[in-house]
């Protein structure tokens, strides 16, 4: 019997009302675009330097989560993550030294994916 429901229901029957209404653990099919996840990948100095660690740099959309960025990889480059870290930066704006003026940074969100041992992804 619940607290403020006005149907009164017995004991006995609960369980057997539970075990009907429980849900069932069943794949999702992916409704969303995992090759739009990945802007592109980030190539610079210490992204190739993380690269021999397999460790590689992306720019994903801002919305992204961990878990579509994973499944984005995954489906692209036929590898399977161990870890994903994200890290979003922020935009800024700061005076150009040689142009003596305003200059505004856009923001992005970058994406740290971890390979296990062996796995590679070529980028170049």
């Amino acid at each position: 019997m619940a607290l403020f429901s006005r149907k009164k229901t017995d004991e006995s029957e609960a369980p057997e009302v539970a075990a009907k209404t429980a849900p069932v653990a069943t794949a999702q099919p992916t409704d969303r675009n995992l090759a739009s996840v990945i802007v592109k990948p980030r190539i610079t100095e210490k992204g190739v330097g993380a690269s021999e660690r397999n460790v590689y740099t992306f720019v994903v959309r801002k919305d992204a989560s961990k878990h579509d960025i994973a499944d984005a990889v995954k489906a692209l480059y036929n590898v399977t993550p161990v870890k994903v870290n994200t890290v979003n930066k922020a935009p800024r704006s700061f005076m150009s030294r040689s142009k003596g003026r305003v200059v505004r940074e856009k923001g992005l969100k970058k994406a740290y994916v971890y390979l296990r041992p062996g796995d590679t992804i070529t980028l170049v």
